[in-house]
């Protein structure tokens, strides 16, 4: 019998390498908008971080979003994701 293997992610706040379905998945699409995947299955380059507010405010001070998309990324999507996020732990 096979085992089937589990996709793990790496955080980018807490570097941690956890199963797939555990994060969450922010992305950048084709015409550069970042936003929240609850989905995991929207187009674009991801980058996966766990599901509480610390990981992101962690990724925020280390800039991980600007080295996964390769470029700037601004206050106002940081705050934007918080929001999600704290929008759909409740």
């Amino acid at each position: 019998m096979k085992v089937k293997k589990i996709p793990l992610r790496q955080c980018i706040g807490c570097m941690e390498g956890k199963p797939k379905k555990e994060l969450i998945r922010i992305v950048k699409n084709k015409e550069g908008e970042i936003k929240i995947d609850f989905t995991s299955k929207a187009a674009g380059r991801g980058a996966y971080i766990c599901n509480n507010v610390e990981c992101l405010a962690k990724a925020q001070k280390k800039k991980a979003l600007n080295r996964a998309f390769e470029q700037e990324i601004d206050q106002s999507i940081y705050q934007q994701l918080q929001e999600e996020l704290e929008k759909h732990v409740k």
